[in-house]
């Protein structure tokens, strides 16, 4: 289960990362591909090709590897593989439940001058 009970942060290593990497190269990763800190208390979050498959990268007096794997679905990912996307704890839980994660609102943001 993920010990969540001191994490700040949660990234998503968006587009496919290739899950034969054990905790080092998920170091990595996060420190010359996204310029983050991996000792943060953050948890990296890392997908297949397929996704079906999901790697949790976490600290916490030494580093942790959680691993999750879909029998029958797919995880909702974001596809664009630039950047790593912040998001927050419950968004967490909702992408591992299968929901989608949104990278842009759908809205258009309101004018301050519509109201005046």
């Amino acid at each position: 289960m993920l010990n969540i009970d001191k994490v700040e942060k949660v990234y998503l290593a968006c587009g496919y990362t290739d899950l034969r990497k054990s905790i080092d190269g998920l170091v990595m990763i996060v420190q010359n591909q996204f310029k983050l800190d991996p000792f943060d208390k953050a948890l990296f979050v890392f997908c297949n090709k397929k996704m079906d498959k999901l790697k949790i990268l976490h600290f916490d007096e030494g580093f942790w590897l959680y691993y999750h794997r879909l029998e029958a679905n797919r995880f909702k990912w974001p596809a664009t593989a630039a950047d790593a996307l912040k998001i927050n704890i419950d968004e967490l839980r909702w992408l591992l439940k299968g929901y989608e994660v949104r990278t842009k609102s759908k809205f258009k943001p309101v004018k301050a001058s519509n109201y005046y």
